[in-house]
């Protein structure tokens, strides 16, 4: 039997891939200008959304150069020595750098240069590495995934800001959800963020899931559009429904519940359980209301015009919703329409 292509894993590169071709193209032609028209991109969308897999794309494709260098960091550990140990563990890059006389050893990293004093201070300790680097034509590139406003991650912030002043070669991708990535924006110290260009990360493009399923399920047109409209565009669904398919024979219809199920399992209860009570109630009447009018949600939420803006613009910002439609609101989420009305109703009930 065959190995099934669709993976559940989060965040693992998945066999099965929808390409972004144009946010993608938008950071690695930014990225390889000369000069760089932009250092820095942040990547954000719901759960689910494909934020891991695609900044693993992104650095995939720059590493074919041999000028690049790319480093994955953990958002809450020491980001600045665990960058410059990184560095420095590269075989290639640590001859350069004890060729500079760049001495670690105080750091506990092991590059210890005779007759070099050791440098004290990480961030001079950086800048000295990425200056060399730049010597020898090679740029690196940091990747963080799922980064949280915490303080180590302000303080790689700031020293990045500085090391893009002394105009090194370094670059950052970084991935996060709505808020933790807007909070970090709206650190006061921290104002180059703000500016940082964000790639958002919307819906699949559906004929392009469908033809997907169509080849890999051998199946005619109308049923791989059916497949594929259930998943609404959402990556993670595309996988489940994918998976499950392959697992019951090429037969979705018998998928259903497996794919219901995990979607709740593995996402809807954890983005639930991060919605307040007003963005709940507001999910409910999105649910109820009749295609999602929005004057009938107001209705329902006894609430004013002004009050109802605030609330679908915050869930809007966080992939749950799209307000495109104006007048309306809709679930960018498959099914989770029904997950809210059963889920709201049992928390009432309770």
């Amino acid at each position: 039997m065959e190995k099934n292509p669709y993976n559940l894993t989060f965040g693992k590169e998945p066999i099965q891939v929808i390409s972004r071709a144009g946010q993608m193209i938008e950071i690695t032609e930014a990225f390889r200008g000369e000069p760089a028209s932009q250092q820095i991109f942040m990547i954000t969308g719901v759960r689910g959304s494909g934020k891991t897999v695609f900044m693993t794309e992104a650095a995939k494709e720059l590493s074919q150069s041999d000028e690049w260098v790319v480093v994955e960091l953990n958002s809450s550990g020491d980001l600045l020595q665990d960058l410059a140990a990184s560095l420095a563990s590269e075989n290639t890059l640590a001859r350069i750098f004890q060729n500079a006389s760049i001495n670690l050893s105080l750091f506990g990293i092991g590059l210890e240069v005779k007759e070099s004093v050791p440098i004290s201070n990480i961030q001079v300790a950086l800048s000295k590495m990425l200056a060399s680097l730049k010597k020898h034509g090679k740029k690196a590139l940091i990747c963080i995934d799922e980064a949280i406003p915490s303080d180590n991650m302000k303080t790689f912030a700031g020293a990045f800001q500085i090391l893009i002043r002394q105009d090194l070669p370094v670059y950052l991708l970084m991935t996060g959800l709505y808020e933790n990535i807007n909070n970090l924006q709206n650190e006061k110290n921290l104002t180059f963020l703000y500016r940082a260009p964000k790639i958002e990360l919307k819906p699949l493009n559906i004929r392009n899931i469908a033809e997907n399923y169509r080849n890999n399920f051998r199946i005619d047109t109308e049923d791989a559009t059916e497949m594929a409209a259930l998943t609404k565009g959402y990556p993670f669904a595309f996988q489940v429904l994918g998976y499950f398919t392959w697992k019951n024979k090429g037969d979705h219809r018998k998928a259903l519940p497996e794919f219901r199920q995990y979607l709740e399992d593995y996402v809807y209860e954890k983005i639930w359980s991060e919605m307040s009570e007003i963005d709940r109630r507001l999910a409910y009447g999105a649910a109820k209301a009749e295609n999602g009018r929005a004057k009938e949600i107001k209705a329902l939420m006894e609430i004013s015009d002004d009050e109802y803006s605030v609330y679908r613009d915050r869930l809007i910002k966080r992939g749950i919703l799209d307000g495109s439609k104006r007048g309306y609101i809709r679930f960018t989420l498959p099914l989770f329409d029904e997950y809210v009305v059963f889920t709201y109703d049992i928390d009432k009930a309770n």
